[in-house]
């Protein structure tokens, strides 16, 4: 069963200043993996094997898998690997901005809480702001990769992607849905899907050459899609 949080509670809304890629791996000009959302890192920490050439980075808002996670980590002694608590919607905008030009390569948001209800679309991970902070850290071609076994939660994540113009699908991938997920190793939640027959519901994209659109635009479109009844009849 899933234990989720609610990300706007008081104590999640404090800002981190997290540290930079200098001061979580041995060698931090390599490439740069961001899971956000990777749960007791399971996935990263067979990755990190996998890809030694590259540095992973999971972010996690409940902080008893961080732990647990890291405990893992400095076991096995996964110097390509870390694993920090945050809420990525108030922590990470600032880190990614910090990064030098195409060290992030890759970002995935994979089986995010299901906060589908619109009600509760404010607790959403994929926020217009972090989207944007991502697009602009990603160069051309730099890949995002989302899934869920929620079709109410993979949906509004797509919508919100596609509408900000950043990203392109590659044209060999299967349409609505990939079939396959390109990191290879499975999520906790996606090997409990798997278990049980269930779908899972996969994007991917590739940054495009287009510039970032402005956030309030991107807002009140996003708005007008995903929550209709709140916007301003002036807009």
């Amino acid at each position: 069963m899933r234990q989720h949080v609610n990300p706007l509670s008081r104590f999640f809304q404090l800002p981190l200043e997290l540290p930079g890629p200098d001061q979580l791996f041995d060698t931090a000009n390599r490439p740069i993996h961001l899971d956000i959302g990777c749960a007791r890192g399971v996935c990263l920490l067979e990755l990190s094997a996998m890809k030694p050439d590259w540095n992973h980075l999971g972010v996690e808002i409940r902080r008893p898998l961080v732990l647990a996670a890291q405990r893992d980590r400095d076991e096995l002694e996964r110097h390509n690997l870390h694993y920090l608590f945050c809420n990525a919607n108030i922590s990470l905008e600032a880190w990614l901005a910090e990064l030098t030009e195409d060290q992030l390569q890759l970002v995935s948001i994979q089986f995010p809480d299901p906060w589908f209800k619109r009600r509760h679309r404010k607790r959403r991970v994929m926020q217009p702001s972090l989207l944007l902070a991502i697009a602009a850290a990603l160069s051309p071609s730099r890949e995002l990769f989302l899934q869920s076994d929620v079709l109410e939660v993979v949906e509004p994540m797509v919508a919100l992607v596609e509408l900000s113009g950043c990203f392109d699908r590659p044209d060999e991938d299967t349409r609505p849905w990939r079939t396959n997920n390109p990191l290879q190793v499975p999520t906790e939640r996606e090997r409990y899907v798997q278990e049980q027959g269930l779908p899972a519901y996969r994007v991917l994209y590739r940054r495009n050459e287009q510039p970032l659109p402005e956030l309030e635009a991107l807002e009140i479109v996003w708005q007008r899609v995903d929550n209709p009844a709140d916007v301003p009849l002036n807009h």
